[in-house]
């Protein structure tokens, strides 16, 4: 979007405030008259080691699979948690599935630390995590917690935003089949099959998923093409719980990443320039397979040991294996890019030719994580760690050229390896001096060793040392009232865009969280202010690479202060209300930029992607156990696309309302039950734009959302 102004539509707001929707809060305190939050069921002793409860003072978001349920049609994970507390989140193809992405607190996803059963997911270079070699994961996903800020110590890169970590499907003691189908605008089809075997001899069981995912996408050409699967075999005794998972997706996604600039957003907002080429004859045309291919598979054995009343162990080992590439058409490229040797044509030197190329990532990650827990009644101790190595390949090829001098298919203009070792060990305590008052403190540290090879990066080989403690109090006055205030510190290395950037420093993060939370028997809220401070933060430039990623610079000085509020009110035996906000300042502190005649100082200037204002709801209606009515409505404010304040490159404040219903239908013939939703995203048609790029110059570009679509899916259980 173009140009804004600086106010808030009232309207917008005023609508937004009452219609809330946000899955918020502590969704896992189900009782609301009390505040001992979910009981563990058996398999959350995989992810115990960095989860959190109401006696850690970390500000946290639950979501469980059944509130997933009503909306997982076919959408990323991202777009699920769109309503959680000081979430925004985008999409490339404009509808919710494929390229996907999130931010928490203004920090981007390669800020945002993702780990699935206690194991890191992010990419190890990138820090990224890309959802869409994940399709319909939400189907296998038994729940998730959203920490905001630095959280607790976790595995993989530190999180300067948010950490996510995810819990996959829990044991199930009985038999079951599921059927589930989707469909929906732009072509969307979705297809799952489910099943488990439930507990054999009281002590196996075996359960998987397949899946088939397919979309056109809003945007034009940005199709997708996607399949996954999960197989899960498990065994349990009175002390011993091991799982073995195999899962992984392959997609083929249409590039769909460079957006669009601002005139064209005016009058074709679904144009994609992805593919674009002239013929011989000077007509356009579009290469139908400027693709990105990629399957990644990940193997995890976990095993949880409980010795007596007060030890229990956790070890995992893990494997990710990934292979793909992007395939792209380029026009008259220059022949020195691929070492070609310029060659003669009827008599005129030719040195330049269309191709096609193909830029290949084929990587193994694997390692391990572990811990034991101490607790008795007075004490919760945690210590564990982590080891884990990447090792990645890069490399071009030449699949097709009309001049290739005297190059042969395939052949590699450019090749390359990066290897990344991470290792952390970390110590937590939760002590109880008393009923009502409580100390927390962490301990980590983490060793990386970096190297790389690249032509972009240069030889790169760098160890980084960190330390992060933590420390925090929490104080139960009553049963209905819970303070708290932590004090945490992050350190975080660049990843592989920041050295084909330029020659970026270790970022540093002093993150303080005050919070307050208040709960009876209709009435839930959560409300804590925050004040992070960051030293050489990689705050995002606007800008993307040549292969879509978003660039970062060292910045000196500079801080999020924010004040977030989430509840969840309880309006009669049918009506729910659940509503957030997120108040905010995101600032450069005396940021400077090149100009004509040298440095110039802009002085304090909002920090790139991060708005003042997010505001969240959810009203809810369930007159009884099989249907549930649901309005959820975000309002995102205003945001600029690069860190000088330029009101030519502002994202507009949006607000997007989505209507959901579910209705399940017991059955006692040859099945259980089957259930109906309906999800009707963007109800009221809204033009919204919730990402961009600004590679300077004047160059911004766009990413605009779909208007009013829908998606209606069956799911049949035996």
């Amino acid at each position: 979007m173009l140009n804004t102004k600086s106010k808030y539509s009232i309207k917008s707001i005023c609508t937004t405030i009452l219609l809330v929707g946000a899955l918020g809060l502590h969704a896992q305190d189900k009782e609301l008259d009390s505040l001992e939050g979910k009981k563990v069921v058996l398999d959350e002793v995989f992810v115990s080691a960095i989860r959190v409860t109401k006696a850690t003072p970390v500000t946290f978001s639950n979501i469980n699979k059944e509130e997933l349920a009503p909306r997982n049609l076919g959408q990323d994970i991202p777009i699920l948690l769109n309503f959680l507390p000081s979430v925004v989140t985008t999409s490339d193809a404009g509808a919710g599935i494929g390229y996907t992405g999130i931010r928490v607190r203004g920090s981007d996803a390669t800020r945002v630390n993702v780990t699935i059963n206690g194991i890191p997911y992010n990419d190890s270079e990138s820090h990224g995590t890309f959802w869409v070699n994940m399709p319909d994961f939400a189907s296998s996903t038994e729940s998730i917690q959203l920490q905001r800020g630095v959280g607790t110590s976790t595995n993989g890169a530190g999180a300067f935003g948010a950490s996510l970590n995810i819990l996959t499907d829990a044991v199930s003691e009985d038999a079951y089949a599921q059927i589930a189908s989707s469909i929906g605008s732009f072509g969307t089809l979705r297809n799952n099959l489910k099943f488990s075997t439930g507990l054999l001899n009281n002590q196996v069981e075996i359960s998987g998923r397949l899946s088939k995912l397919d979309s056109d996408g809003y945007v034009d050409r940005a199709r997708v093409n996607m399949d996954s699967y999960f197989l899960q075999a498990a065994y349990k005794d009175e002390n011993t719980l091991i799982k073995g998972l195999l899962f992984g997706g392959n997609q083929l996604t249409y590039q769909a990443w460079y957006g669009i600039d601002a005139q064209t957003l005016r009058e074709n907002r679904t144009f994609n320039v992805a593919g674009q080429y002239t013929d011989e004859n000077g007509n356009t045309q579009f290469y139908d397979n400027e693709t990105d291919n990629y399957k990644q598979d990940h193997a995890q054995l976990l095993w949880n040991e409980t010795w007596n009343a007060h030890w229990s162990t956790n070890f995992a080992l893990h494997y990710t294996r990934g292979r793909g590439y992007f395939e792209q058409f380029k026009e008259e490229d220059d022949f020195e890019t691929y070492g070609f040797t310029p060659i003669e044509v009827d008599g005129a030197e030719v040195n330049t030719t269309d191709l096609i190329r193909r830029r290949w990532l084929d990587n193994d990650f694997y390692g391990t994580v572990f811990s034991a827990n101490y607790k008795d009644e007075n004490i919760d101790f945690i210590v564990g760690g982590g080891l884990n190595n990447y090792v990645g390949d890069h490399f071009g090829e030449i699949i097709w050229a009309r001049f290739a001098g005297n190059s042969n298919i395939r052949d590699r203009y450019y090749e390359d390896r990066s290897t990344k070792t991470d290792f952390n060990m970390f110590t937590k305590a939760n002590y109880s001096l008393n009923q009502q008052w409580s100390l927390f403190g962490d301990l980590q540290y983490r060793r990386v060793d970096f190297t790389a090879n690249g032509e972009d990066t240069g030889l790169v080989d760098d160890t980084f040392n960190f330390f992060n403690p933590k420390a925090g109090i929490t104080y139960d006055m009553n049963p209905n009232h819970n303070f708290y205030f932590s004090y945490a510190v992050a350190n975080r290395e660049p990843n592989r865009n920041d050295y084909e950037n330029g020659s970026p420093k270790p970022e540093r993060l002093n993150d303080f969280e005050l919070g307050w939370r208040y709960i009876n028997s209709k009435i839930q809220i959560n409300t804590n202010a925050y004040y992070m401070r960051y030293k050489d933060q990689l705050v995002l430039t606007g800008g993307l690479n040549d292969v879509g990623a978003p660039l970062r610079q060292n910045v000196g000085d500079s801080y999020r202060l924010g004040l977030e509020i989430d509840a969840a009110i309880q309006l009669g035996d049918k009506f729910k209300i659940q509503p957030n906000v997120a108040l905010s300042t995101n600032k450069n502190v005396d940021f400077f930029i090149e100009g004509a005649t040298g440095l110039e100082s802009l002085g304090d200037t909002d920090i790139a992607f991060s708005p003042n204002l997010i505001v969240g709801n959810m009203l809810s209606y369930v007159p009884n156990n099989d249907l549930q009515i649901s309005l959820l409505t975000k309002y995102v404010g205003k945001q600029f696309m690069n860190n000088i304040q330029d009101e030519n490159s502002v994202l507009k404040a949006y607000s997007q309302t989505d209507f959901n219903i579910q209705y399940s239908i017991p059955m006692n013939s040859f099945a259980k039950s089957i259930a109906f939703s309906g999800l009707v995203n963007n109800i009221f048609n809204s033009d919204i734009v919730s990402n961009g790029a600004d590679y300077g110059g004047g160059f911004v570009v766009f990413y605009p959302q779909a208007g009013a679509n829908f998606l209606l899916g069956a799911t049949l259980s035996f």
